[in-house]
């Protein structure tokens, strides 16, 4: 990205083929009926998108839906909408946006009606929120739903009988419904074709995440992060479209670091990098850039997340594998952040912290998202004593815009940013915490 004379932003060719990619998914959901296509509704983590592309379906994801309502600040309504037809406060966001969205007629991030499903595709990975959102859709949608249950990570390792266990359902159970709502016989070897093309995919994708690690970093890995991480997280993994982004990308932040440049803001390039940091949780969608904007107006980078890994950890080595269709797709299932116990995530963290060289820990607490949630001050405390570096903990919401407090979270951060210059100065002998 460039700024011209007139400070008007100037987007890379990687930022339009995405933002192309995206709107031409919605017109294919908006004309799904007309033109006779099958719709699966599925989530991000462990999501089957190679396997729902070989049935000529294609893939709708409420996660998406809420977060690019969120950018459009539509959720408030949404939200207020789903509470007044009895949904709690405390339910995730995501799910009321959504339901709130459905309630006022279904219309879309882009202004068009969505179409309802034909199948509800749960891979469940960690998220137990996902469960009980697929049964209020199927009592609305009243349309099928296949469950394939995903085996937590509770010793924090993959076994060869959960490979096997996640195999035995793709075949017995979701495999032949999408054969029978689509119409379409399942062919391994497309399977292969779309495996191949996401592994490449991939690699460009890790090689972006880990181009972090030059100084000064030429991305921002969480709030850039969130863009980068789209067409492989979501309907486009297993494409050619897909495929040719990362290429693109690849070659415009290998250029940045041949330029000595920084990470891309909204405002164009952040010219000094003074902290760097390593991020815990999901960001705030409704003031997203305002958030942004805390960060980057300070010089601080993020460098690595555990947001950009809850569609996989392709950093940690999985690829998917042509070679072994199925048990790929069940690796990919197991693997994912949320999926992982916290000694597993602390660990992840750690390694982070070490190999991109992280200033510190922040942790953005998302008042309604229990998976991420859920032990972040043992994370914190862990953090800050294996690695002796201060950590701050901040609360907002994923598509709320109630529990989003500008001054409070704004406060939070320049008191942990002084106190990392004090780290860096010397100043105490024991982690500090901006809480």
């Amino acid at each position: 990205m460039t700024v011209t004379a007139a400070a008007e932003v100037v987007k890379d060719s990687s930022m339009l083929k995405q933002k192309e990619m995206i709107s031409g998914n919605y017109r294919k959901l908006e004309t799904a009926a007309a033109d006779g296509r099958k719709v699966a509704a599925t989530f991000v983590p462990g999501n089957l998108n190679e396997l729902i592309m070989c049935f000529d379906m294609l893939n709708n994801l409420p996660e998406i839906n809420a977060i690019q309502n969120g950018l459009r600040k539509k959720t408030g309504g949404y939200i207020m909408e789903a509470e007044k037809r009895g949904h709690s406060e405390d339910v995730c966001t995501y799910v009321k946006a959504d339901l709130g969205m459905i309630a006022k007629g279904n219309i879309g991030p882009d202004g068009q009606k969505l179409p309802n499903p034909d199948l509800l595709l749960l891979s469940y990975t960690g998220c137990f929120t996902f469960m009980k959102w697929f049964e209020l859709l199927r009592d609305h949608y009243r349309c099928e739903t296949a469950m394939l249950h995903v085996p937590y990570q509770g010793d924090g390792k993959i076994t060869a009988n959960m490979i096997a266990y996640v195999v035995r359902q793709l075949k017995e159970e979701v495999i032949p419904k999408l054969e029978r709502i689509s119409g379409v016989k399942f062919d391994i070897d497309r399977l292969r074709e779309n495996l191949a093309r996401s592994a490449r995919a991939e690699e460009d994708f890790v090689w972006v995440l880990e181009s972090a690690k030059k100084k000064p970093s030429p991305i921002d890995a969480y709030f850039g992060g969130v863009y980068y991480i789209g067409p492989i997280f979501t309907a486009f993994r297993g494409t050619q479209d897909a495929t040719e982004y990362y290429r693109l990308l690849r070659a415009e932040i290998a250029e940045r670091i041949a330029l000595g440049q920084g990470p891309v803001t909204p405002t164009g390039d952040m010219p000094n990098e003074r902290y760097r940091l390593v991020v815990e949780g999901p960001p705030n969608w409704t003031s997203f850039r305002d958030f942004w904007k805390m960060f980057y107006e300070e010089g601080a980078v993020v460098v690595a997340s555990t947001y950009t890994k809850v569609g996989g950890l392709y950093d940690q080595g999985f690829r998917h594998d042509p070679a072994k269709p199925l048990e790929s797709l069940a690796e990919y299932c197991l693997g994912c952040y949320t999926n992982r116990n916290l000694p597993a995530r602390i660990d992840l963290i750690e390694k982070y912290m070490e190999e991109y060289e992280a200033d510190g820990i922040l942790i953005n607490s998302i008042k309604s998202c229990n998976s991420f949630s859920a032990g972040q001050l043992l994370v914190l405390r862990e953090i800050e004593r294996r690695t002796g570096k201060p950590g701050a903990f901040i609360e907002s919401d994923l598509v709320d815009p109630r529990y989003f407090s500008p001054a409070n979270i704004k406060n939070r951060l320049e008191s942990y940013f002084q106190m990392v210059d004090q780290r860096r100065a010397g100043g105490g002998s024991a982690p500090a915490r901006a809480a």
